[in-house]
């Protein structure tokens, strides 16, 4: 068997930044646990697998671990790869999903990813927050990710985790976040419990982020920057129960996995 292999850099339009994804074009779905096998080989934050649908194609994404029910980078891979090498005509692009269908608009390079918002609630964690990352949170919140408001961009980017005390924190991993001179607003996202200690740009991250930006600056639209070494831009609107996150990619290799 020999299924084609893309790796897209996503959430920047240039090879070497953002985040990189693995992505897989499927006839049909192999079984789970060679998904999983070829997940933790590509070792990257995400693979992204995709199957034609009547619709569009669902897709489903996996860390070297886990299979997620949200990303938006492999999402946003993925409808590069089929805008630039499968289907050049697609305006517009449909994914099932294990968070339902998400739609992707592509334009002239760009794209725009319709996903559901997952506004965040005062949750009490500032102690065990201050304990994992040795900086003290302004507030910590938690939606589907436990959210930490730091001081400064300087405290966000400072921020030397202990990624065993991070893994043992309730949720999916920790976002931390503040205020920033040149964006909107500025974050980064660990997730050593699914075997990614800091991912580089994170979209399923933004959709918690958001909604507490938007109530505190006043804005629905924003600009953000994900401070991670590669680091990556979105562009971000908040449009109540769904919010639509904006970037570009760069496809940085196209190959052939080989199972015999």
């Amino acid at each position: 068997m020999e299924i084609p292999l893309y790796q897209v850099d996503a959430f920047t339009d240039q090879v070497f930044k953002g985040n990189p994804a693995a992505v897989c074009p499927l006839d049909e779905w192999l079984p789970d646990d060679l998904l999983y096998k070829i997940a933790a080989e590509n070792n990257l934050s995400e693979t992204a697998f995709f199957v034609p649908t009547q619709q569009g194609y669902h897709l489903r994404w996996f860390t070297p671990t886990t299979e997620v029910d949200l990303c938006g980078h492999a999402t946003l891979a993925t409808a590069h790869v089929i805008a630039t090498q499968l289907d050049r005509s697609a305006t517009e692009i449909l994914f099932e999903s294990k968070s339902g269908v998400l739609k992707v608009t592509c334009d002239g390079g760009c794209y725009t990813l319709d996903f559901p918002a997952r506004p965040p609630s005062v949750f009490d964690a500032i102690s065990i927050v201050e304990d994992a990352i040795g900086v003290c949170p302004q507030a910590t919140y938690k939606s589907s990710k436990l959210m930490a408001v730091l001081d400064d961009e300087a405290s966000v980017l400072g921020v030397e985790p202990d990624f065993d005390k991070v893994a043992a924190l309730p949720g999916d991993g920790l976002i931390i976040t503040s205020t920033s001179r040149d964006f909107d607003y500025v974050a980064r996202y660990f997730g050593p419990h699914c075997g990614i200690p800091e991912d580089p740009v994170t979209g399923s991250a933004h959709v918690v982020c958001a909604p507490y930006w938007k109530d505190r600056l006043g804005k629905s639209k924003m600009i953000a920057k994900q401070i991670s070494k590669r680091g990556g831009v979105l562009e971000i609107e908040d449009c109540g129960d769904r919010i639509l996150l904006t970037g570009s990619a760069a496809l940085y290799l196209k190959g052939t996995i080989y199972l015999y």
